[in-house]
């Protein structure tokens, strides 16, 4: 059924299986809070909606078995029960074994609060109280008052907060708060002059701590690095960023956020999946609230970060084709342009592809794919730039060289499409997305290579293509019972 009503996604931009919103324009849409209790994954994300005579944000509850289907629940944790509204925060466990979330409050004298849940199921939670350090510079209190983090490390709860300087503080009891000092033991030579570190969520990756946040300015970025327990910081070791300007983004004013706030969470497994708001791809969906695929982190033998799509998501694979042995490029007379060939027709908005070439086809070439193309439109790009030593997802272009990877490790793009999104992981150690609202003008998929005047074929190994199953039952649902609205008097 398609709904002309503003207050509800239309079916035109309903996503097949990312996680979106089903209540219309609602941004910020951080995910926040994120658990998995009993077997079920708990996430929370920032829902702005009218509140007395103005506006104030809740967080919205949705559960599911496997971070693919979900369910939305009734908002418990909103202004007519905290008494304020609520920005960013994270989950955590008490010693006692309780959900508990930390947040900043929104429309209060300036805090960050925290609230334990009384059961699993995040149905009922105690009153939330402010968090406040004992003992900061000059003898004052300190407030933890922007995107704070909590986490219990050995006996010792610590907390810490956005604002300048990054202030950490510790308890015993999640009641009684001391100052510590500053997060970091230094800040890295890539990180701006200016950038703030905010949506933090501290946590340990093998055998290092991650810390996973933004700068409000450049979208999601992460540190990787070692907890002094001795000094109690954080000791940075590297940096990395997850999010690119566009070439159609301004240089001067730095508001590029494609992929946003991050939120992670600990599987009952053992991986470490993180989630990101996907706020500035594009005008129809800037404020849709969508949020990206669950991305599975982990640690790489030399110490860099792996990314790689959700496991689960194999689950929802159907209709496998596989071609093997292509070619594409032959030189041409001239050489100025690359060749693109027509290798297949798709005939579906939900799918995957796995593109395999040996190394040896693949280190100093320029090529890749085409999706969506059609008579007289090129469709979207995908392209590996070795003389840059980038990948380019359309306007999108991020760092990656298949002559950086280890010897004998050959290349493998993942691309996953669902109508408008598409999403590429590339040998588990880079990701990138982007929005292509023309999705519907071809069905042609084709295989670009550049080989200039003097070049040879790109070969092939495998292409497979898989159609992947919708998981948004629950969204349509909870787009007509609207079961999330908060109370807004």
């Amino acid at each position: 059924m398609k709904h002309a009503d503003s207050t509800v996604v239309p079916d035109e931009l309903a996503l097949n299986y990312h996680l979106m919103h089903p209540g219309g324009d609602s941004s910020p849409g951080d995910p926040n809070v994120a658990f998995c209790l009993d077997g079920t994954y708990h996430l929370h994300y920032i829902l702005r909606h009218p509140w007395k005579d103005g506006e104030s944000f809740s967080f919205v509850h949705v559960t599911s078995p496997d971070m693919l289907h979900w369910t939305w629940q009734k908002t418990k944790l909103q202004p007519s029960f905290t008494g304020h509204g609520m920005f960013s925060g994270t989950g955590f466990i008490t010693k006692e074994g309780k959900p508990a979330a930390i947040y900043a409050g929104v429309g209060t004298p300036g805090n960050s609060y925290i609230a334990v849940s009384a059961d699993n199921q995040l149905t009922r939670w105690e009153k939330p109280y402010p968090v406040v350090a004992k003992g900061g510079p000059d003898g004052l209190d300190v407030p933890l008052l922007d995107d704070p983090d909590g986490l219990l490390i050995g006996d010792s709860y610590y907390a810490f907060s956005a604002v300048a300087g990054l202030p950490l503080c510790k308890s015993s009891d999640l009641t009684n708060w001391t100052y510590v000092g500053g997060l970091l033991k230094h800040d890295m030579p890539d990180v701006a002059i200016g950038e703030d570190l905010s949506c933090a969520n501290l946590y340990p990756l093998g055998d290092k701590w991650m810390l996973l946040c933004i700068s409000h300015s450049m979208g999601c970025r992460y540190y990787l690095g070692d907890w002094d327990a001795e000094a109690e910081h954080f000791v940075p070791q590297t940096h990395g960023r997850m999010n690119w300007r566009r070439s159609g983004q301004s240089q001067t004013q730095p508001w590029y956020r494609d992929f946003f706030a991050p939120e992670s969470v600990l599987t009952a497994d053992g991986r470490r999946v993180m989630w990101a708001w996907l706020c500035t791809l594009d005008p129809q969906i800037n404020f849709k609230s969508v949020q990206s695929l669950p991305r599975q982190l982990s640690l790489a033998e030399d110490g860099s970060l792996r990314i790689q799509p959700l496991r689960e998501l194999e689950s929802l694979r159907f209709d496998a084709v596989t071609l093997d042995n292509l070619e594409i490029g032959t030189p041409v007379k001239g050489g100025e342009e690359g060749v693109a060939e027509r290798v297949t027709e798709i005939d579906s908005d939900s799918f995957e592809l796995r593109l395999s070439v040996d190394r040896s086809e693949a280190e100093s070439k320029r090529f890749g794919l085409l999706l969506f193309a059609g008579e007289g439109n090129q469709g979207l790009p995908v392209i590996l730039r070795p003389e840059a030593g980038t990948i380019c997802l359309g306007e999108t272009e991020a760092p990656f060289a298949v002559a950086d990877l280890p010897e004998g490790e050959d290349l493998e793009l993942r691309i996953f499409v669902d109508k408008y999104l598409v999403e590429v992981f590339v040998n588990g150690r880079q990701a990138a997305l982007t929005s292509y609202m023309d999705y519907r003008d071809g069905s042609h998929l084709k295989l670009y290579s550049f080989a200039g005047r003097h070049g040879t074929p790109t070969k092939i190994r495998q292409l497979e293509i898989w159609k992947l199953k919708p998981t948004n039952q629950g969204f349509f649902e909870a787009r007509e019972n609207r079961v999330w609205a908060p109370d807004i008097s």
